[in-house]
């Protein structure tokens, strides 16, 4: 029994690498036919990534086919290629629209508020605006010093800013040189007298010399002729000389105290005058050119609203400043009343003479892109645009330079209207109508269309700016009213490129209220001259296609 078993048991021990070897050899094809179909996989993939990579990089392939393209275009024209081709395509394409002449009744010209006025021939005056303040004119200041030292004894001016008149006292003082010199003065004063009589030759004018030296020096010593005057009188020395003011002026520095000691060096009093001052003012280096000694000049103050401070330009300093890039100008004026004091802020406004020029207001003048524009009134109501040369402007008036010629009648109000209404006739002047005959085939194909009669009214009358109400009375040939008909009324307005303006256009869609009658609202966003375009449809045909100029009420 057991070695029946242990033969089987070795029978199959046996036969199990068979089997095993069998099933290796079974999965070894599998895997080898997986890998065989990965690499045709790979292999088709590779090809058709190698083909898209050829054809978007111009390698040896593409080449001649890229060249073969060349060589059927035909080259462009280089002659007006490059930068100045397309500076001067731009410049082709950038026109402005042209003006004509227009004819205006006196009511239309009413009704958008055109002014007339005239070309003047006047002198004028350009005006330069800048700043400044105000200071003391250097040329009315005195300083007050003694030519010799001493003791200051009583101070009568004794506070800055208090005025002073010419020859009123300032201080007393006493000079130990000064009573010395007095003494000789008066002993030379008495042997001049007691020698006037001596008969010997010499002795006479030699004291008289003596007296008139002792004399001079006192009044090189600044000793005013009244002091000399009461010396004589006295017939001692004064101890105390009273200095007076040599100028009428306001006290600006005061250095004087009771018992000073000083010395010739020593600045006592600065004294300035200010019945005229000066204004040092900046002007810009754009400016410096057109202001001169001489010119006419204004100033105004904060302190004193109104009031105008006439003055002249007095001198153009030579020193520019590198910091403000501007120039230093000194202009004079009178004070009067002291009403300027130095350190104010003021306003200049110099005025520069150009001689006579044509003007005109400078609402008269209307910038068209490009172009200065002046419409010029002529008879019967003709408006003619013509372009002109403009100079500075002159407050409220305009130099012009070229153009127009003196006493013509301008008009100076409403030229944004008027320059639309010479647009408007210029388009309609270019137009250039078909050939005869060109739309007679069309015609005969079309259907019959029924005409019919319109009217068209607004509320308010005129219409303006906003919102209004549009009504349109349709009526057949036989008079009868038409109803059941699709009306749409556009208001459009051309575009202004010179005024930044685009085109308006604003579309109502009028409903049937019975009788004939459609009405409508719209907004309308602007005043001015409108083309309205009224058309009406009945059974998918056109009964009526109106087109009217209509003048809006309001601003831009």
């Amino acid at each position: 029994m057991n070695e029946q078993n242990f033969r089987v048991n070795a029978n199959e021990v046996t036969n199990m690498p068979n089997t095993e070897h069998g099933n290796y050899r079974r999965g070894f094809w599998i895997v080898l036919a997986i890998a065989a179909v990965l690499a045709i996989v790979a292999s088709f993939l590779w090809w058709r990534f190698s083909q898209a990579e050829t054809a978007s990089q111009p390698g040896k392939n593409s080449a001649p086919a890229a060249m073969e393209e060349m060589a059927q275009v035909p080259p462009a024209n280089t002659s007006n290629s490059g930068p100045d081709s397309a500076s001067q395509a731009a410049t082709s394409t950038m026109h402005e629209t042209p003006l004509a002449p227009i004819q205006l009744t006196p009511q239309r010209m009413q009704s958008i508020g055109v002014v007339l006025g005239k070309v003047e021939s006047k002198p004028v005056n350009s005006e330069l605006r800048f700043y400044g303040n105000v200071q003391v004119d250097e040329r009315r200041q005195a300083y007050v010093q003694t030519r010799f030292a001493g003791w200051i004894r009583k101070v009568y001016a004794d506070a800055t800013g208090n005025f002073i008149g010419k020859g009123q006292p300032l201080f007393t003082i006493y000079s130990p040189d000064l009573v010395s010199t007095q003494q000789e003065y008066l002993l030379a004063k008495k042997n001049s007298e007691a020698l006037q009589r001596s008969s010997v030759s010499g002795v006479a004018s030699g004291a008289s010399s003596l007296f008139s030296a002792a004399k001079e020096r006192l009044l090189q010593w600044e000793v005013s002729p009244a002091e000399i005057e009461k010396l004589d009188q006295g017939g001692k020395a004064i101890t105390d000389l009273t200095i007076n003011s040599p100028v009428s002026g306001y006290i600006t520095a005061k250095n004087a105290l009771p018992n000073m000691y000083v010395q010739p060096e020593t600045m006592l009093y600065t004294i300035a005058d200010l019945s005229d001052v000066w204004v040092l003012a900046q002007v810009f280096q754009s400016d410096a050119g057109r202001i001169k000694p001489g010119d006419p000049a204004e100033i105004t103050v904060d302190a004193y609203p109104g009031r105008v401070f006439n003055g002249r330009v007095d001198y153009i300093l030579p020193q520019f400043d590198m910091n403000t890039r501007t120039l230093p100008v000194r202009l004079v004026f009178p004070n009067p009343g002291l009403k300027l004091r130095p350190g104010m802020y003021v306003n200049v406004r110099a005025k520069l003479p150009m001689g006579r020029q044509l003007v005109v207001p400078a609402s008269a003048a209307f910038h068209s892109g490009t172009k200065n524009l002046v419409f010029v009134y002529g008879d019967g109501g003709s408006i003619e645009p013509r372009e002109v040369e403009l100079g500075p402007q002159v407050g409220d008036e305009l130099v012009i330079t070229k153009g127009v010629k003196a006493e013509e009648p301008i008009v100076t109000s409403a030229n944004f209207l008027i320059d639309s209404e010479a647009q408007l006739q210029a388009a309609a002047g270019a137009f250039v109508p078909p050939p005869p005959g060109a739309g007679q085939a069309a015609s005969m194909n079309a259907p019959t269309q029924q005409r019919a009669n319109v009217e068209f009214t607004t509320e308010p009358e005129p219409p303006h700016k906003g919102n209004n109400i549009v009504r349109v009375k349709l009526t057949g040939e036989d008079g009868r009213p038409i109803s059941g008909a699709n009306v749409t009324v556009t208001f459009y307005m051309a575009a202004m490129p010179a005024m930044g303006m685009a085109a308006m256009k604003t579309v109502i869609n009028a409903t049937d209220k019975g009788g004939g009658m459609y009405e409508g609202k719209g907004d309308l966003g602007s005043g001015g001259t409108w083309q309205v375009t009224i058309q009406a449809q009945q059974n998918g045909q056109t009964v009526a296609n109106k087109q009217l100029t209509v003048n809006a009420t309001g601003g831009m």
